[in-house]
Order: C-alpha cells, then structure tokens, then sequence
C-alpha cells in the first residue's frame, strides 16, 4: 500500500492518508464477507449431510417395513391362523408390522426436525463483525 507521508502531528511518525485507511477498510471488508460466505456454505453443508443421513433413517424404516411385511406376514398369519380365523390373523399381524413401520418413520422424522437449517455461527460472526466495522469507521 501506498502510505502518504503525513508529519503534521505530534509524534512525526507517518500516517496513512484518509483514502488510504478507506481502501484498506473497503477491501478488508470484502475479504470479510467472502470469509463469511465460505464459512455459510461450509456450515450448510454440515448440516445437509445431517438432513441426508436422517433421511437414511426414515427410508430404511420404510425398506425394512416393506421387507418385513413380505417376509414375515405370511408365516406369522399362518402361525395365528391356527388358533383364530385367517382373516383375523392377518388384521393383527398388519397392524403389528404398522406400528413398527410407523415407530421407524417417526423417529427418523423427530431427528430430521432437530436439524437448524439457520448457519448460526455465521450469523453470529457476522453481527460481531458488524460491530467491529461500526467501531472502525
């Protein structure tokens, strides 16, 4: 940077000029805010990836509802068929395996919803370095 020389004070060190000390705000600002906005992606990415394996959660609840109604659902109505009617034991057997399924699914979903899409801690940087800039200027 290019500092002019400014003698006129008391200790007859050199000062940047006025347009000097606005340059190197303006550009340290904007070095400021592409730091913050690296840091939101960054942060947003984090928490996609916490979406995402939660929603693993609520898919695999779903797969293994489906697989479990397949396999399952045959034996076990044949098993409670002997000491109720077929129809009866197949009711029973479904609402069962839909509890389950609906456990699965509910707690993927109660995971999901804990997620704070909201980049917080740049948020929070950001006011701080609102308050720095407003004491600079």
């Amino acid at each position: 940077m290019n500092y002019q020389t400014n003698t006129n004070n008391s200790t007859g060190y050199e000062q940047p000029s006025l347009g000097d000390l606005f340059s190197n705000l303006s550009s340290q600002a904007t070095l400021l805010m592409r730091q913050e906005i690296q840091l939101a992606q960054a942060e947003m990415t984090r928490k996609a990836t916490r979406a995402g394996r939660n929603a693993a959660f609520i898919a695999a609840g779903a797969v293994i509802a489906l697989g479990a109604f397949l396999a399952v659902v045959a034996g076990l109505i044949l098993i409670l068929a002997q000491w109720m009617a077929a129809w009866l034991a197949a009711l029973v057997v479904g609402v069962l395996l839909a509890i389950v399924a609906g456990l699965l699914v509910q707690h993927g979903m109660k995971k999901l919803k804990e997620i704070d899409p909201a980049p917080r801690r740049t948020l929070e940087t950001l006011r701080e370095n609102k308050e720095w800039l407003s004491q600079q200027v």
